[in-house]
């Protein structure tokens, strides 16, 4: 039985070189095909990491503990009591994770000539920066500080509205998590500048310890932010906090796709629209498989219908033929991955550029350039799908044999 496979597949391999041109076009156009899937596919997971990282880095982070409800209607009573302490036991629990502690709250902001809503949060400035690129972003003076009472740092956007630079006063009305009435006036000790319109319009940032006091919250707090260095290890921290607060219904675990779902729906839509123009690269493979396989059958119809009058099944020619067009996928898709992975290899070193990116991704403190993610997800799922096509393909050059009748296939010039 080994000698019988060894011998079909040499029968295969010489039949596949009859005629030598015919077989490197059509393992050329896999070759192609393959290499660029790979590298479509992983400059796709690269851009789509840079994506995550844009928004994820800048605020929300990529986990957060939060009250029930309170993502879908914030409320400044929907709070998590001993917050700075359940942050610090996050710390100890997780490895490779940085966490900082946030209370938010809906004020009035006023200054001598002019009024706006804004959204006022309340920071931990000592690890802020962990989990947060804002402070990086300081545009006119600084970010806040431990120390700070009395401060606020507010977006570009609201500095304009309100008419407002550093060292002005800006008075705040609010409600008070006891329903009382939060009020006083502060300092503007810096600007910052992200080029979100939502941050930069609508927020202002002032010590939590501070907002606690304004805000009548005791040492209650509204989210515990998460940012993890390894971003594959997010699902993993997501369970292990899940197993942390089992026992404390007063919290929920929420991972960045429930926190950013927008995002999640456009990555969703992108791939979708990406692999529908892949499909088509796909197809044309797959008929130039069908179109070598099915000259190939035709030009050895009287050499078929020989063997067949001799006794040979149509089976065996059949798996024959297959193992013919199984032999050109793979030479197609081992030369496909092994230039695709060198590409993708050489460009995530240096790194791939646009004209005007570095100046955009400069304004939101971000890499100006987009390296491509070498993955076995992106590395073989196209030319799994390419080697499959092409199988399938062959499938109708090689039942056709089934069909063929001995004496009228020896008749065949």
């Amino acid at each position: 039985m080994l000698e019988l496979r060894s011998l079909s597949l040499t029968l295969a391999w010489r039949n596949i070189w009859r005629h030598p041109r015919r077989t490197w076009l059509t393992v050329s156009a896999m070759v192609f095909s393959n290499c660029l899937l790979v590298f479509m596919n992983c400059l796709q997971a690269g851009m789509y990491q840079l994506m995550i990282d844009s928004t994820l880095d800048i605020f929300t982070g990529h986990i957060q503990l939060q009250a029930p409800g309170y993502l879908d209607e914030p409320d400044i009573r929907k709070s998590i009591p001993r917050i700075q302490s359940q942050a610090a036991r996050v710390r100890e629990e997780l490895e490779g994770v940085a966490v900082s502690a946030r209370a938010s709250g809906f004020a009035l902001a006023s200054s001598d000539e002019r009024s706006y809503g804004i959204q006022l949060i309340g920071v931990q400035p000592e690890s802020e920066a962990l989990v947060s690129t804002l402070p990086g972003l300081i545009n006119q003076g600084r970010y806040l500080q431990v120390s700070d009472q009395k401060t606020v740092v507010i977006g570009s956007v609201l500095a304009r509205n309100l008419k407002v630079g550093l060292g002005d006063e800006l008075v705040i009305l609010g409600s008070g998590r006891d329903g009382s009435m939060a009020a006083d006036v502060l300092t503007i000790v810096g600007i910052l500048e992200s080029n979100m319109p939502d941050i930069d319009r609508n927020m202002a940032f002032i010590t939590l310890d501070y907002f606690q006091d304004v805000f009548f919250m005791q040492d209650s707090g509204h989210s515990i932010v998460i940012h993890v260095e390894d971003f594959s290890l997010i699902a993993t921290k997501a369970a292990q906090l899940n197993r942390y607060f089992a026992q404390n219904d007063d919290l929920v675990v929420l991972d960045w796709e429930t926190l950013e779902e927008g995002l999640r729906q456009a990555i969703e839509a992108d791939l979708v629209s990406a692999w529908f123009i892949y499909a088509v690269l796909i197809v044309l493979v797959a008929f130039s498989v069908m179109n070598t396989q099915l000259m190939s059958v035709l030009e050895r119809t009287r050499e078929f219908g020989i063997v067949m009058a001799l006794g040979v099944r149509a089976t065996h020619m059949v798996r024959q033929v297959l193992l013919e067009a199984g032999l050109l996928a793979t030479l197609g898709l081992l030369l496909g991955v092994s230039l695709g992975a060198l590409l993708v290899l050489i460009i995530s070193q240096t790194g791939l550029a646009f004209p005007g990116m570095e100046e955009v991704m400069g304004r939101f403190n971000l890499p100006d350039r987009l390296y491509p993610e070498l993955t076995l997800f992106a590395l073989f799922l196209g030319p799994a799908i390419v080697f499959m096509s092409s199988m399938l393909a062959a499938l109708y050059p090689a039942l056709r044999l089934y069909l063929l009748q001995p004496i009228e296939a020896m008749k065949v010039a």
